[in-house]
């Protein structure tokens, strides 16, 4: 089958999909062109979120209760994750958290590094869990910016992203 064909026709099953789903059916053009927006500001609000808990780490200062976030990510590492070289892996860490924070909000290389905050929220709901609720530092959050990290890798930049200006997305 010829591919435009076949991109019509998957085209016109979601057309027909999604007014189903709509809330209001009238609103899809707004929903059409809001849908792109929405979801760079989710990217960047994500990333700006994380850049948030890499940002104490790089400039050794406080962050909520912790005084001194670098030594609690390499005691995390070390001591519950039983990993070895905490620091090294910390500022790896501490790195991923600002210059990946970063790309992320302005879409860049999105892909990989959403893949990688997501595998690093998955290592810190092994070492935070079983405790679920956030209030008892449990694992709520990071499962959560996990899973958007997962659909931020999979989705990728979207149309307002850097890679998309530079032509090389990934």
């Amino acid at each position: 089958m010829d591919t435009t064909i076949a991109q019509s026709k998957i085209a016109s099953n979601d057309t027909s999909a999604s007014h189903e789903r709509l809330l209001f059916p009238t609103m899809e053009v707004l929903y059409t062109r809001a849908e792109p927006i929405l979801y760079a500001v989710l990217r960047a609000a994500f990333g700006f979120i994380m850049l948030t808990h890499g940002l104490p780490k790089a400039l050794e200062t406080s962050h909520g209760s912790m005084a001194d976030p670098m030594a609690g990510s390499i005691n995390l590492i070390q001591n519950v994750m039983g990993l070895p070289f905490a620091p090294q892996l910390a500022f790896l860490v501490m790195l991923l958290e600002t210059a990946g924070a970063i790309m992320l909000a302005i879409g860049l290389w999105t892909r990989p590094v959403a893949l990688i905050i997501a595998l690093e929220m998955a290592g810190i709901s092994y070492a935070l869990g079983p405790t679920w609720p956030w209030i008892d530092r449990g694992i709520e959050f990071p499962v959560l910016m996990g899973f958007l990290a997962l659909y931020i890798a999979v989705r990728g930049g979207g149309r307002y992203a850097a890679d998309r200006q530079f032509k090389y997305a990934i």
